[in-house]
């Protein structure tokens, strides 16, 4: 199938306190008062059960400083981008599904509607997310949504257009966040000259919609568990921590297979240049027998109502799938707090199985 597959803590605004590297990063006012999303007697995260959303893939959530919890993912119709919000994060399991942007009936933007990611940059909410054309469904580019009103629910989302960059080839999974006073995106795409399928690109941005200089190439798909089925590096989100720049992204097919692998930067690396980031050399997260998870992926994270770092990914609950793992509905989004080795590393545990959360 080729190219034909698909599958921070810094996320923008809101998190700008883990990006911080603090302990307990969730968002507040910036006056010592506690975060909005805290003390709500009975609404907090032991409600929690998993999967929290079903056949949502691609999960995105945002902790906002309007005290609202914000989620994207992707739907198995792969026509639209959904939002959601709520005061807590289990209330995502029930909130109301607005559809914000509808694929175009013809042109690009007509297909495959792929990883919706929201964040809220300089006064205004942005959407970046993958689509293909009516004319060629597999010609998937990277897109952005803009939308000035504080409620990224109202309003209007107002297209900005192509993501460019230096290859007119398969892109999509862009993330942002911002680092030492920098923008940056990082995203996967096929380089024409590799044969792989996508590896991960890393570029400042001069807007939340362009890239300022030439990418350079911080990931690929080289080890036995990032290239079964296919070979992939997607999927990448950061977090800064412990003097550290850590990097999630997802590797293989979407089936079984699919798994988290980590690269890692000193928080005061050039990032820009490729032999600051560090790879580890098995996956950070993969599918649990036990547990009854597979292909747990996609991940980004945020922070519960009591301040804990929380692992947001996609996964299913069975190994085997008839056909084309894309045409198969059933990757349902999921969450789990994770924790901190002594050497400063994310510490992900493995998958928890289905039920509410201890």
């Amino acid at each position: 199938m080729g190219l034909k597959r698909r599958t921070t803590i810094i996320a923008a605004g809101s998190l700008a306190a883990l990006a911080a590297g603090t302990a307990h990063a969730a968002p507040g006012n910036g006056k010592g008062d506690p975060p909005p999303h805290a003390g709500r007697p009975g609404r907090g995260p032991r409600s929690l059960a998993n999967p929290l959303v079903t056949q949502r893939a691609d999960p995105h959530i945002v902790a906002h400083e309007d005290g609202f919890y914000y989620f994207t993912a992707t739907v198995p119709e792969y026509d639209r981008i959904i939002l959601r919000r709520s005061r807590t994060i289990s209330g995502l399991a029930g909130a109301r599904e607005t559809v914000i942007w509808n694929r175009h009936s013809e042109g690009e933007m007509g297909a495959h509607i792929w990883a919706p990611e929201l964040h809220y940059v300089d006064g205004a909410w942005y959407i970046h997310f993958a689509a293909g054309a009516t004319d060629d469904i597999w010609r998937i580019r990277m897109y952005v949504l803009r939308n000035t009103n504080p409620n990224p629910l109202a309003g209007t989302w107002e297209e900005l257009g192509q993501i460019v960059t230096p290859w007119d080839s398969f892109s999509l999974d862009a993330t942002t966040f911002e680092h030492n006073g920098t923008r940056y995106l990082c995203w996967a795409q096929h380089l024409p000259e590799l044969d792989n399928n996508t590896s991960l690109l890393l570029a400042p941005m001069d807007t939340p919609s362009s890239i300022a200089d030439t990418p350079i190439e911080i990931s690929r798909p080289e080890l036995p568990w990032e290239t079964v089925r296919y070979q992939v590096n997607e999927g990448a989100y950061a977090v800064h921590r412990n003097g550290r720049l850590f990097l999630t992204y997802s590797a293989s097919g979407t089936g079984a297979e699919y798994c988290m692998g980590l690269l890692t930067a000193d928080e005061d690396a050039d990032l820009m240049d490729p032999v600051s980031w560090h790879k580890a050399q098995e996956p950070v997260f993969a599918t649990s027998d036990a547990n009854g998870v597979y292909g747990p992926g996609h991940s980004c994270f945020t922070v519960d109502e009591e301040g804990h770092d929380v692992l947001v990914y996609h996964a299913r609950q069975y190994r085997e799938i008839d056909g084309d793992p894309l045409n198969d509905p059933n990757r349902h989004t999921r969450v789990q707090r994770f924790g901190w080795n002594q050497d400063g590393t994310p510490d992900f545990g493995e998958p928890v199985p289905d039920g509410p959360l201890g």
